[in-house]
């Protein structure tokens, strides 16, 4: 665990405030990274030491808070996150960082995100790196309503759903903004053609935990691409495996194969 946040800056794009770091080398092969629902950059890519690690590769590692979430602004109404709206948010930092690309990485929702990028805009994506999402990136990752209903419901001694109190607890554990966050959940969960992944040709690694019952088989969906590789995460669940050593060595291992190409 590592808690020395990086100094935050903001920018301003669709009308919205959003805050991002810049860190590691200046001069060094950009990785933006995009976190998961209800979380932060920092939750997500400080405090599990994904900073550090990128930063003392050498690589310059950019990360903002999705609109919704930590430091930047939180509209109340469901089309605002759309993934591809979140994902010109992502794109529009690179505009703003005069950035001609990058190495994207993302994580559960990000992963989502990071793809509706990479879409839109393949000449910004050197390459992909999707964790937490496997094919339920296309097939869907089951029902999220309760999620939701679990995120306004009165406390958390009120929800019995099961993925729901986990979700409810990691929101309060954040002090995020619930309302903002179950809006969110209910304007995220755009589903990603399978034709549209055969689409993408920048190399692409999917990192999913053995015991993750939300994503789905990486293997899948790196078969439907025409540059990607499955790496399991050994022993580890939707909320483990982010911070995990066996992903962060691939994920450098990858990145020396393909970062500078």
């Amino acid at each position: 665990m590592n808690l020395n946040t990086p100094a935050f800056s903001s920018f301003t794009h669709d009308g919205l405030q959003l805050a991002f770091f810049d860190e590691g080398d200046p001069a060094g092969v950009p990785v933006l990274l995009i976190h998961g629902f209800a979380s932060t950059a920092n939750v997500n890519w400080v405090h599990p030491g994904w900073l550090k690690t990128l930063g003392d590769a050498g690589y310059r590692v950019i990360a903002m808070d999705n609109r919704g979430h930590g430091a930047s602004d939180k509209p109340h109404h469901a089309e605002a996150y759309r993934p591809w709206v979140m994902a010109s948010d992502a794109i529009a930092l690179l505009d703003h960082l005069g950035i001609p690309e990058a190495n994207v990485m993302g994580y559960s929702m990000g992963a989502r995100i990071s793809v509706f990028a990479a879409l839109a805009n393949p000449h910004r994506v050197r390459s992909l790196v999707l964790g937490g999402l496997g094919i339920g990136m296309t097939d869907g990752v089951g029902d999220w309503d309760p999620i939701a209903d679990a995120l306004l419901a009165p406390s958390l001694d009120a929800v019995t759903h099961a993925r729901g109190r986990m979700f409810r607890a990691f929101a309060e554990q954040t002090k995020s903004d619930r309302v903002a966050l179950a809006d969110c959940i209910r304007g995220s969960r755009d589903l990603v053609a399978r034709s549209d992944m055969a689409k993408l040709d920048m190399p692409t690694l999917i990192g999913v935990g053995t015991k993750d019952d939300i994503a789905g088989s990486p293997q899948e969906l790196a078969a439907l691409m025409q540059n990607a590789e499955a790496l399991d995460i050994p022993g580890r669940d939707h909320m483990l495996a982010v911070g995990d050593r066996v992903f962060k060595q691939a994920v450098l291992a990858f990145y020396a194969r393909v970062a500078h190409r």
